[in-house]
């Protein structure tokens, strides 16, 4: 009975430590389609590093938003978001443009990419999709506030073809690109 209840014990334990592990530290997103093309292609498995950007925190009317140990996006960084607005429900990736403070040129003039630093009361970002032909990114939702940012897209970690079974359909050639 005691060897059952310390494997019990056991088992919850690790349990435990990997969704801790998984909310705080690195998260893992499946990618759909081809809208990310050539850089990632349907099927590859992207890990995304929840502290790269701080710890981002966001409790509703209990916890207010914040971010413990606070760092801007960086241009050029490869970042998974939340769909801004309530009637839309996903993850997309895109890449960062410009950041707080830019100046950015669009079919309707420029625009200057708002912040902190603009009396904003978030900092926002242009984040523009890797293939041009896909519409989920700023040039279709408008600026991304960073409470939307859940961390920088660290690389794959693995790639597997969701038609084959468990056991086939893997890419070892993309896996773990960093």
């Amino acid at each position: 009975m005691a060897n059952w209840l310390k494997f019990v014990i056991a088992l919850a334990s690790a349990f435990l430590l990997m969704l801790a592990f998984r909310a705080l530290a690195f998260t893992l997103y499946t990618v759909d389609g081809r809208a990310l093309a050539p850089v990632f292609i349907n099927g590859d498995r992207l890990i995304v590093s929840r502290w790269s950007y701080g710890l981002r925190i966001d409790g509703g009317r209990l916890l207010p938003y914040s971010r413990l140990l606070r760092e801007g996006v960086r241009r050029g960084d490869i970042v998974a978001f939340d769909m801004p607005g309530d009637s839309v429900k996903g993850i997309c990736v895109a890449r960062c443009t410009a950041i707080p403070g830019d100046t950015i040129h669009t079919t309707n003039g420029p625009l200057i990419v708002p912040g902190r630093i603009t009396c904003s009361t978030f900092d926002y970002y242009w984040l523009e999709a890797i293939a041009d032909d896909n519409p989920v990114d700023s040039r279709h939702l408008g600026f991304i506030s960073e409470r939307n940012i859940i961390g920088r897209v660290a690389g794959i970690l693995y790639s597997h073809d969701d038609t084959k079974n468990i056991f086939e359909g893997y890419s070892p050639e993309r896996s773990a690109i960093w």
